[in-house]
């Protein structure tokens, strides 16, 4: 399963990552990101593992361009509604492919990225428990 980019090359950052890419999957990427910028105003944009990614109190999701299909990383964890609803895409390991040939479902990216804030969160309360 590779990149559509060039597995070698790492782009500096959010804006030559989708450069790369196709023009009909510049657009896709270009509201996800606007879309996980909604949902975390406050997360950083970071390149990691050659792919975008959003950190706020660790990475809250990576995603990148395949020939068919959008990926998205880590798998959704402690929320079985939202784990239902994204059954559809699961993939390997419980990661995310949305296709190209299908809609792009904004709306559960979003709620994506508000779990994964909730939990990076919880992950940040519990460390400052232990050393309390």
């Amino acid at each position: 399963m590779r990149s559509v980019s060039s597995a070698k090359t790492v782009p500096a950052n959010f804006d030559a990552y989708i450069a790369m890419q196709p023009r009909n999957v510049q657009a896709i990427l270009k509201r996800i990101r606007a879309t996980i910028r909604r949902a975390a105003p406050a997360a950083e944009e970071i390149i990691s593992y050659r792919m975008p990614a959003f950190r706020q109190e660790g990475v809250l999701v990576y995603f990148a361009a395949f020939r068919r299909h959008i990926g998205m990383y880590p798998p959704v964890r402690d929320d079985a509604r939202l784990q239902r609803a994204l059954a559809p895409y699961a993939g390997e390991k419980g990661n995310l492919k949305f296709p190209l040939d299908q809609p792009m479902p904004y709306a559960l990216i979003e709620r994506i990225v508000k779990l994964r804030l909730k939990q990076n969160a919880a992950k940040r309360g519990a460390r400052k428990g232990k050393l309390a």
